[in-house]
């Protein structure tokens, strides 16, 4: 049994074809059917490698009771938030005025004309921890839409007046001040873990992007308890259990303090904006840890994530086998099996691991006798207990990783998101070229140049115009404003490594149509989907630097380095039209829009001189052509 998602491309969608629920697709098809029937609309928003929006299928679209109720009371429609970013960010944004706060799976209730009155994220099957389960709330809402629709309809009204004031904000303020680079510094040291690094509580995400301001600011300002923080942050991630010590690269977040017990997707951008921000470290401090935590990212998305054709791959889930984390995990006994007792135990005292295991269900509480590896703990206390160099240390533990890699591989691997992004795709040819100028490897450029090819060929239309998703030998219809912004990163890091003005002219053609079709002509700034994109209520429009910096954020930041690349004022005009756009909303939060802020930095006199980059960064690095 299907149901009409078995026809759709998006992994996450595919998840759920078999689904007992009637899902639908976003479309008109759905809510033409809610408004005949006059049935309450089910949205439910999520991505491929989401550990909770497993948890919630299994529990309850694969469930054929619970199905029946919400075929019965609703039409329900399934959304990877990764395709439809712009639909997402809208509900996403209502879900938060409603609740306080937001997270994937979304769940949202609306009615058959889009407008949203019910929102929660993960929702069990039955009630518990003082959550509402489905099998309880779908008769409450059935009855609330026979019986109380009057009410329903007044606070759909009410939160649709508040998104438009949200998305629709008020005039144009000021240019945007160098203090906000202060500020910004300010109020990330004041949220600063001093014992673990990152900022604020857990869970900590590892927002790079923070990380590279600082590493600017401080080196720009002559502030060492910047880059302190940064490069501080950036060594314990290496060590946590964030980190992929035997594949590489970076889990998406920590659910505790010490960077130890991640959720187990990893995710491009992350990847990219991690591989920029340990770059930027390396080239800021000189750190050899940091260009060999680059490098090995590198190494990670060339082997594991890129296609055959040359565009790298959205992300790897969290789940193999149905368990979280299960192919990371390993117990005590299975590591002696595989290095032999001596090596195991300088191997569990160098990675942290533990008889009882330090892994924690995050559900249970219970651990499993399965360890997360972590650096945690000091190498020196190693090297000096066992009267062994930290080289001889490091050359027996390169051998472990080896042997354990080599058993890794032949386990059920998680789940691949294969669809191919271009946003995420721009981020990470940016990540590569700048790699390929700082480390002196080509082959990092060439990595670039062929996603930029596959975009190329298989992400644009006839127009010229971008398409946001391919998978499969399809691309979807529409591009949105990250993906023309972080394609122009990527182009424009090209440019500098390259000196190819292919790039150059390439870039300023996607600036163009980006200004045309995506810019708000009354308030500025530039929204999420394109002038002839408009199946949802209100366009949205984002300043905000999330996991993901914003588009608005980027295409600043690239107005600049165009504006300073081409001599042309145009890009200076736009740009500080861009910034008043969003000045109300960065002056009250600077440090998040900490890409605005690196952006900002451009427009410092004592970083325009002839020795800098086109971003700003000194020229202290080798450069092939």
């Amino acid at each position: 049994m299907t149901n009409r998602l078995y026809h759709e491309k998006s992994p996450y969608l595919l998840q759920h074809a078999e689904n007992p629920v009637d899902w639908y697709p976003w479309g008109d098809e759905a809510f033409t059917r809610a408004a005949r029937e006059d049935k309450p609309v089910f949205f439910s928003s999520g991505y491929s490698t989401c550990h909770w929006c497993h948890v919630m299928a299994h529990e309850s679209f694969e469930d054929p009771d619970i199905a029946a109720l919400m075929n019965e009371a609703f039409v329900c429609i399934k959304v990877d938030r990764e395709e439809r970013p712009d639909i997402d960010k809208f509900y996403m944004t209502a879900g938060q005025m409603m609740t306080g706060g937001g997270g994937w799976p979304l769940t949202i209730l609306m009615t058959p004309d889009k407008s949203p009155f019910f929102a929660a994220t993960y929702v069990p099957k039955d009630s518990r921890f003082g959550r509402t389960g489905l099998r309880e709330l779908i008769p409450q809402a059935k009855e609330a839409w026979k019986n109380r629709r009057d009410e329903i309809s007044q606070s759909a009204k009410q939160i649709l007046n508040l998104l438009k004031r949200e998305e629709q904000p008020v005039t144009p303020g000021e240019p945007l001040a160098a203090a906000l680079a202060d500020e910004t510094y300010e109020d990330l040291m004041s949220k600063y873990d001093e014992t673990w690094g990152g900022f604020g509580p857990p869970p900590k995400f590892p927002m790079p992007h923070q990380l590279v301001f600082l590493l600017r600011y401080g080196k720009a300002r002559g502030k060492e308890k910047a880059v302190h923080m940064a490069a501080d942050t950036l060594r314990i991630m290496r060590a946590g259990g964030i980190c992929d010590h035997l594949g590489y690269g970076f889990h998406r977040y920590s659910t505790d303090r010490q960077w130890l017990l991640p959720h187990f997707e990893k995710m491009l951008y992350d990847q990219a904006l991690l591989c920029l921000a340990y770059t930027e470290a390396f080239h800021v401090t000189g750190e050899a840890a940091f260009g060999q935590t680059a490098r090995e990212i590198i190494t990670y998305i060339l082997r594991d994530m890129t296609a055959p054709e040359g565009g790298f791959y959205c992300a790897e889930d969290a789940d193999s086998e149905g368990k979280e984390g299960k192919f990371y995990l390993w117990t005590e006994e299975e590591v002696e099996n595989i290095l032999g007792k001596e090596d195991a135990e300088l191997f569990a005292e160098t990675y942290g691991l533990e008889k009882e295991g330090n892994f924690v269900e995050e559900a249970t509480g219970r651990r499993t006798g399965e360890n997360i590896l972590h650096r945690l703990e000091a190498t020196a206390r190693l090297t000096s207990v066992r009267g062994i160099t930290e080289k001889a240390l490091e050359e027996k533990l390169s051998k472990a990783r080896e042997s354990l890699f080599a058993v890794r591989e032949r386990r059920v691997r998680p789940g691949k998101d294969d669809k191919i992004l271009t946003d995420w795709n721009g981020l990470m040819m940016a990540a590569l070229a700048r790699g390929a100028a700082v480390f002196g490897e080509p082959a990092y450029f060439e990595a670039a140049y062929r996603a930029y090819l596959f975009i190329v060929k298989n992400l644009r239309d006839s127009a010229e115009r971008l398409r946001h998703r391919w998978r499969d030998g399809e691309a979807s219809a529409g591009a949105f404003a990250d993906d023309y912004a972080f394609l122009i990163w990527g182009l424009l890091e090209c440019y500098d490594y390259s000196s190819d003005a292919s790039f150059l002219a390439a870039a300023r053609s996607l600036q163009d149509i980006l200004d045309c079709h995506y810019w708000d002509e009354k308030q500025g700034g530039y929204f999420m989907s394109a002038d002839d994109q408009t199946d949802i209520p209100i366009r949205p429009k984002e300043s905000f630097d999330g996991a993901i910096p914003s588009g608005n954020s980027v295409a600043f930041y690239n107005l600049i380095r165009l504006h300073r690349l081409t001599g042309e004022e145009a890009y200076a005009t736009w740009a500080g039209k861009l910034g008043r756009a969003f000045s109300h909303l960065i002056d009250r939060s600077p440090s998040s829009h900490t890409m605005f802020m690196i952006a900002l930095a451009l427009l410092n006199p004592s970083q325009a001189a002839g020795s800098q980059d086109s971003d700003g960064a000194q020229k202290t690095y080798p450069r092939k052509n």
